[in-house]
């Protein structure tokens, strides 16, 4: 079952131009499905550098001159390098294609940016269009539903149809937004697979790893602090490893996708907290599976550190899937008043406390400061997008 991604428009975009197309996320995300859907009925030559023969093909092709490589290939109308981290020299290589303007659109997938944003996309720096493709957002999962109407605004289908909605919702918040998951009966299994070397697999390849056994207990102890401002010293002394190795692993699972760090917000140092970080996971079904937790209970004890988390990864997701064009943050001043997300696009500011229930906190002191209300993200509405980033849906 194909699950209508909003990345796809953009990609759509991208393949009328003559620039390099990089589509980038974690793996099982569903960048090959959504390039496959794309490029249906078109002359497509696909190379997956997890198989050795198609590395091999490749370099065979990269020995030859531009015009002899893509005719050794075939003369596809588009060339897709799937898992293009897997050799670092792919940059070089379709970058020397890329100037000989030979008539075909070249495609690099990547489940890593360790070496493809590294060496990839700095060769292919002003000749390339990067798309980041995350798990599957909220509302992409609604619609796809039967009982959706498939045009209605989202506004109306959270006003018509909530008690599915909630439901999606609870299932959402335990086991998360990766595609299979969410058509699967057996989703613990799937997730179980996911959360195990599976999802870090790019981190042993580049062998600044040797085992899975501390990335996981580092994941451990960063699934029980989501919402909480990290320490890398106490992560580091409660590892019995060097600081410097706990930010090592924090850099490698962040530039796979497997968590990402919201910075705090501040433009007085004197009176605002300027340094300090919190981590999310980019899909609460993975952090769930390193618990051991998948209960669609909303009285779990964790739901309200689990919702903020879910809000802040689609807020994150949506905002990355349409190209960043907002930075996020959290704010906390020295008087301990807090605001969980903010949200700066271009000159504005957006400012949100984010509760699964109860009372609404004023946020009297961010208002003071920057003249900006704190609005409140609840269960009631789980479709954020519109307030949180300006977008519809």
């Amino acid at each position: 079952m194909y699950i209508q991604r909003t990345g796809e428009s953009r990609l759509l975009g991208f393949l009328e131009g003559r620039k390099v197309v990089i589509v980038l996320g974690a793996r099982q995300v569903g960048k090959t499905t959504l390039v496959q859907r794309v490029l249906a009925g078109r002359t497509v030559v696909s190379l997956n550098f997890d198989i050795e023969i198609d590395k091999m093909r490749f370099l065979a092709a990269a020995s030859l001159s531009p015009v002899d490589a893509i005719n050794s290939l075939g003369n596809p109308e588009y060339l897709v390098l799937d898992e293009a981290q897997r050799l670092p020299e792919t940059g070089r290589v379709v970058k020397g294609w890329y100037d000989a303007k030979l008539p075909v659109k070249i495609l690099l997938l990547g489940s890593s940016s360790l070496e493809l944003l590294s060496h990839a996309a700095e060769s292919l720096t002003g000749r390339n269009e990067k798309l980041f493709l995350p798990p599957l957002l909220f509302d992409e999962v609604i619609r796809s539903r039967d009982w959706c109407p498939e045009t209605m605004p989202l506004s109306d289908i959270a006003r018509h149809f909530q008690e599915p909605i909630h439901a999606g919702l609870l299932q959402s918040l335990a086991f998360g937004g990766y595609p299979e998951v969410v058509t699967s009966i057996d989703k613990p299994a799937l997730l179980r697979n996911l959360s195990s070397d599976y999802l870090w697999k790019d981190i042993l390849q580049t062998g600044l790893v040797k085992s899975p056994v501390l990335i996981k207990r580092l994941l451990s102890l960063l699934a029980h602090q989501i919402g909480a401002e990290v320490s890398v010293h106490e992560l580091a002394t409660q590892l019995h490893m060097a600081r410097q190795t706990v930010e090592r692993y924090l850099d490698l699972l962040e530039q796979t996708w497997v968590i990402f760090r919201l910075p705090s917000y501040s433009t007085n140092a004197r009176k605002e907290i300027a340094k300090s970080r919190k981590i999310y996971f980019w899909d609460t079904g993975i952090r769930n599976a390193l618990l051991g937790t998948f209960s669609t209970d909303e009285l779990r004890p964790d739901i309200g550190v689990l919702w903020e988390n879910w809000v802040v990864a689609e807020a994150a997701k949506r905002n990355a899937s349409l190209g960043g064009p907002s930075e996020l943050y959290f704010w906390r001043s020295r008087a301990q008043s807090e605001v969980d997300l903010v949200v700066r696009t271009g000159d504005r500011l957006r400012a949100f406390e984010i509760k699964w229930k109860g009372k609404r906190t004023v946020g009297r002191a961010f208002r003071a400061m920057y003249g900006v209300d704190v609005k409140r993200l609840d269960a009631g509405n789980p479709f954020i997008e519109d307030s949180v980033l300006g977008t519809r849906g």
